[in-house]
């Protein structure tokens, strides 16, 4: 039987990250990756990335690196805030993101996500806190980042 991997997992789904191109290049409790070419997906009005992209990668990044790190302990995941700053205007080439864990407790985590661009300058930088549910207690029409083959 052939083993899954987590990364082919987590590209195949259907979603946001897929219609945008998003593509996971490392998936691991303490560090999720991504990158992205930017089109004319990704833009706003005046022809640059919309905030609304590097909030959505800001959330899913630290969205999976959650899940990851509660699966251990039979949690899932749910965001509670994401607090995004956009620092640098991009208009065209490939944006890399990385998440990893600032806190990660029994009830809570908070995770930071930088996005840079080809080179290596900060483009946006985020936060998301997330709370730790037990895996009965469901999600009740929320938002939770559910690893499912």
């Amino acid at each position: 039987m052939e083993e899954l991997n987590l990364i082919d997992v987590i590209n195949a789904r259907e979603g946001w990250m897929k219609a945008m191109g998003i593509r996971i290049t490392v998936a691991e409790p303490d560090n999720v990756e991504c990158e992205w070419d930017v089109d004319e997906r990704h833009h706003q009005g005046y022809g640059i990335v919309h905030g609304g992209v590097h909030c959505g990668v800001v959330e899913s990044l630290s969205s999976i690196g959650a899940a990851l790190a509660a699966a251990r302990n039979g949690q899932i995941v749910v965001g509670l805030e994401n607090s995004t700053s956009f620092i640098r205007a991009v208009r065209e080439g490939r944006l890399r993101g990385r998440a990893v864990p600032l806190t990660r407790g029994r009830k809570t985590q908070l995770w930071e996500c930088r996005i840079t661009d080809a080179r290596d300058l900060l483009v946006a930088v985020g936060k998301v806190r997330l709370v730790c549910l037990e895996a009965e207690e469901g999600v009740g029409g929320g938002s939770a980042f559910v690893l499912q083959r």
